[in-house]
């Protein structure tokens, strides 16, 4: 457990929660006292991530969803409610990467897949979550999860996630507009190379990735899970009480 506490008795959703960034968000939040709900497609991981939030002496409960599903969305908000009385924090991490080739061989199989899950995912997570949140008392904090490859830098080969990831940034933005005066508040956090799979590349070892990000990081490495749920932990506390529509980079300066 850390020694602050800024999230007991809060109720936070995390989406993706099975693993990555998403599992090390969920953990955080419990170890400062939040009730966490982890949700994901998969049961098992989401349990994996429940039982590590419980050693660590946290709260938190499993609860599958896919968000490119309305359907799902809405019960998963519904659920949330039920069972803790309200919903504090959402952070809407799900998310998938497809990349390595031109937009010129980008398949529409994996555009859609992209603009389904990273865009269109987070737009019905926001649309449930913000109509919990503007009716309760006290309003309400959203995260998105978006990326530094997007809005903030473009390399070849990922265009479509880019694309995808620059489209996060600007619906966070906007929704932080439109839904601040219903005491919603919105950001996102663009994280870059990170200490998580989705960083390697094909057949890469943690070991490779490290000497690659000597150089093509200013900081020379990859920034921790736990550095990127800090920033997410940052804007969702009221800490951050006056930020609204920001988009926080943590990528070591890559694109800086």
């Amino acid at each position: 457990m850390t020694t602050t506490a800024r999230f007991i008795g809060k109720t936070v959703l995390v989406t993706g929660a099975g693993s990555g960034l998403g599992r090390a968000i969920a953990l955080a939040f419990a170890a400062e006292g939040a009730q966490v709900i982890a949700s994901g497609r998969g049961a098992a991981p989401l349990d994996e991530t429940v039982a590590l939030a419980t050693e660590a002496g946290g709260a938190a409960i499993a609860i599958t969803a896919d968000v490119t599903r309305p359907e799902d969305v809405r019960a998963l908000v519904n659920r949330t409610v039920e069972h803790f009385g309200g919903l504090d924090v959402a952070v809407n991490n799900a998310g998938v990467f497809r990349g390595g080739s031109p937009v010129a061989e980008l398949s529409e199989a994996d555009w859609r897949v992209l603009l389904d899950v990273n865009v269109t995912g987070v737009l019905l997570s926001m649309q449930a979550e913000i109509d919990r949140m503007r009716v309760q008392d006290g309003g309400g904090t959203i995260v998105n999860i978006s990326s530094n490859l997007g809005a903030h830098l473009r390399i070849p080969g990922v265009a479509g996630y880019a694309a995808s990831k620059a489209a996060v940034s600007a619906l966070t933005r906007a929704a932080a507009l439109d839904h601040i005066h219903d005491g919603v508040r919105i950001n996102a956090v663009s994280p870059g190379a990170s200490a998580t799979t989705m960083s390697l590349r094909p057949g890469e070892s943690d070991a490779e990735r490290a000497v690659r990000m000597k150089e093509e990081s200013p900081l020379g490495r990859v920034s921790t899970a736990e550095e990127v749920a800090a920033a997410v932990l940052y804007l969702a506390s009221s800490d951050a009480a006056s930020v609204v529509g920001t988009d926080l980079v943590i990528d070591g300066g890559t694109s800086a």
